[in-house]
Formats: C-alpha cells, sequence, structure tokens
C-alpha cells in the first residue's frame, strides 16, 4: 500500500530503577516502538528521523558491531511468546549459558555457576534438573521464568518486556508479576512495561504513557493517569475494563467506537479525533501541544 510513518512523533524517557508502562490497543505501535529502540525492525521497516539515547549514546546511529556490544548486555527483550526467543532443539542450561559467554568471553564453568544461580532466582525448583531439559519439557509459567532469567543474567540496565503475561493463566501470572517486581529491586533495572492490560501496568510501573497510532497522547504518574485521565482516549480504555462483581445490567460495559485508522491517512490534528466523541474543529486544524494537568501528567487534548 506504500510507505507509512507508523511512529511520527514520540517522547518519553525512562529512569534508572524506573519502570515505565506503554498501553494501547492492538495496532497502536507499542512493539514497534520496542523493536525500534533495539534497532530489531528488519526489513519492513528504518528509523527516519529522530535519536534514541541510552546512556549517552544514540541507538539510532550505532553500526553492527556497536549494537551487539548493548543488546544483551546492557538493553535486554522480553517477547510475548516464551518459546519465539528459546532454540527448541538446545537445553535450557546451554541457552543460558550462551549470554554470558559470547558477549562477556566468560569460561563454561563460570557460565553454568551463573545459569544456575539465575534459575534460583527466578524461583524455579530444582535448577540442577532443569538445566538439562529442553523447551517443550517445561510449562508455559517455567518457559517465561526462563526467558526472564535468559534476560536479566547480563544484568542489563534495561529490560524491555512486550506483554510479557500474555499467555498466561491469571495464577501463573501473578507469580510473574511478583518476580519481575522482586527481580526490579534486586537488580536495579530501568524496566519499559508493553501491555494492552492496564491491571497489570498498575502493579508493576511508576509511571505510563499512552500510545494511540504511534502517538504518546497522555503521560504521567500511574496514579495521576488512572485516577484523573485526561485524554478521551485514556477513559475509553478505563471504561472498557469489566467491574467485578457486577453483571451486564449493572455496569455495561463501553467499548470504543471504530478501530484504530491506519497510518496512510493520518488526520491532520488529533489523531484519536475520528473516533472521539467530544472532537470539534480544534482537534483537526493542526498539531496538539500538550497540556500540563499536574506534576507529571500531560496529555495532547484541546
Amino acid at each position: 500500500a506504500g510507505e507509512a510513518n507508523v511512529i511520527p512523533g514520540l517522547s518519553f524517557a525512562i529512569h534508572p530503577r524506573e519502570a515505565f508502562g506503554l498501553v494501547g490497543e492492538s495496532g497502536s505501535g507499542k512493539s514497534t516502538v520496542a523493536l525500534a529502540i533495539m534497532r530489531y525492525l528488519g526489513r519492513a521497516g528504518r528509523l527516519t528521523a529522530g535519536r534514541i539515547l541510552f546512556q549517552g549514546r544514540d541507538m539510532a546511529g550505532l553500526d553492527d558491531a556497536g549494537l551487539r556490544g548493548v543488546r544483551g548486555r546492557h538493553i535486554a527483550m522480553i517477547y510475548q511468546d516464551p518459546m519465539s526467543s528459546l532454540n527448541p532443539v538446545m537445553t535450557i542450561g546451554r541457552q543460558l549459558m550462551e549470554v554470558p559467554m559470547r558477549p562477556e568471553g566468560v569460561d563454561a564453568g563460570t557460565a553454568r555457576a551463573r545459569a544456575l544461580v539465575m534459575l534460583a532466582e527466578v524461583k524455579l525448583a530444582d535448577p540442577a534438573m532443569l538445566f538439562d531439559r529442553y523447551p517443550h519439557q517445561l510449562s508455559g509459567g517455567q518457559q517465561q521464568r526462563i526467558v526472564i532469567a535468559m534476560a536479566l543474567i547480563a544484568r542489563p540496565s534495561l529490560l524491555i518486556m512486550d506483554e510479557p503475561t500474555t499467555g498466561l493463566d491469571v495464577t501463573v501470572e501473578a507469580a510473574v508479576l511478583d518476580l519481575v517486581r522482586e527481580l526490579r529491586r534486586q537488580h536495579d533495572t530501568a524496566i519499559l512495561f508493553i501491555s494492552h492490560n492496564l491491571g497489570t501496568v498498575a502493579q508493576i510501573c511508576d509511571r505510563v504513557g499512552v500510545l494511540y497510532g504511534g502517538e504518546l497522547v497522555e503521560q504521567g504518574s500511574v496514579r495521576a493517569v488512572f485516577g484523573a485521565p485526561a485524554h478521551p482516549y485514556t477513559r475509553g480504555l478505563l471504561d472498557c475494563l469489566p467491574t467485578l462483581g457486577h453483571d451486564k445490567h449493572g455496569a455495561a460495559l463501553r467499548p470504543i467506537p471504530g478501530q484504530v485508522g491506519s497510518p496512510l491517512a493520518r488526520p491532520a490534528g488529533c489523531v484519536f479525533a475520528p473516533r472521539c466523541v467530544h472532537a470539534d474543529p480544534r482537534c483537526t486544524c493542526g498539531p496538539i501541544p500538550p497540556h500540563a494537568m499536574g506534576a507529571y501528567h500531560e496529555a495532547h487534548c484541546v
């Protein structure tokens, strides 16, 4: 259909030891942002402008050798499906050992010891037994813990988690989220937590950015954004949440009408205007500047 600018303008910061949540419905550009940070866009995508600053270095300008020095060691990523990150024909232990052996050049004995310690840290029983198992011999929750262990074994400064609990049942999800909180404190790791589940973001994150059509329409502390949402899209996402203890007559779900528009036909002003019940001519005249809603809370809405 042609070339589309799917992330036209996006700016946010993540501070050391902070967890920043990125929320939005499917198609809003969350995973694209994560892949752009890691420079994993492949042949289908490319960076055309802007900077991605990590510890003072511009990721957008690094060559392949520079990226290899950052990926895994300083920035690690966890994907939605753990099986997409695990090699089915290699044992769990061998895959964990590769992480410190390749970039850091440690010997096999040291790498094995670190891998066993990491398996214990992610609360997996009998690490020595799991060490020689293959991914298909583990449950979904165990696989996700293995992937978290692989990401953290190199002690990265930034951990990007792209909907890491999507395929897990609620009890396993709760255990994994508790684990992430504990490991974040243990390793002083900053986290970019990407999810469409507002509940998990509220549990994990300090600040949150609401993404729609590749643009941040609102950002601020979790308490401020979820407690007093200022943008109609944020309010729409919160209205879509079911209320426990009520049936459809007592608390009906209020879906957001329409769907995310094509990036090939982006409106001139607010990207959410075509679906917004409050839209007026001001919304489509031009770019909407951010409005401060309080300390560390802003929204792009007239």
